[in-house]
């Protein structure tokens, strides 16, 4: 079970029942993703400005994660997930496909980040875009 906080710091039309229906996905998919999660949606502005602070980046992305870094019980603070949905609205045009489906790949990509996923070597590159197509291809099927 993973309980959610959704926040629309920026507007995006995606409602809070939606976001926990794929957060709820991608939890039957890893088992790591249990207790709860920060979910903020935020502009181009601010997320770059979050990518400059943080990863020495000074540009815009889609999504960043924030991890929390606490040992103890299961059901425990996972981190925070800053998603820029005008970004991910130029990127799902790019390539060509829709917004909604965009969205939850990339909500699924920072969630597996969350619980130490990551893509920097090719072996654990190919282990989590698995995964993570496989949420993405359950969360389109069932929650259209």
């Amino acid at each position: 079970m993973i309980a959610v906080r959704y926040y629309k710091a920026s507007p995006c039309p995606l409602s809070q029942p939606f976001v926990e229906q794929v957060v709820g996905q991608a939890a039957r998919h890893e088992k790591k993703i249990c207790g709860s999660v920060e979910i903020t949606m935020v502009n181009e502005t601010t997320i770059k400005k979050l990518n400059r602070e943080h990863r020495g980046k000074n540009s815009a992305t889609d999504v960043l994660s924030f991890p929390w870094k606490e040992s103890g019980s299961k059901e425990s603070f996972l981190g925070e997930l800053f998603i820029c949905y005008p970004y991910i609205v130029r990127q799902a045009k790019r390539f060509n496909m829709s917004t909604r489906e965009e969205f939850v790949r990339m909500l699924a990509h920072g969630l597996l980040h969350l619980v130490g996923h990551d893509h920097v070597k090719s072996t654990e590159a190919s282990k989590m875009f698995n995964l993570q197509e496989k949420i993405v291809s359950d969360s389109l099927k069932k929650y259209k």
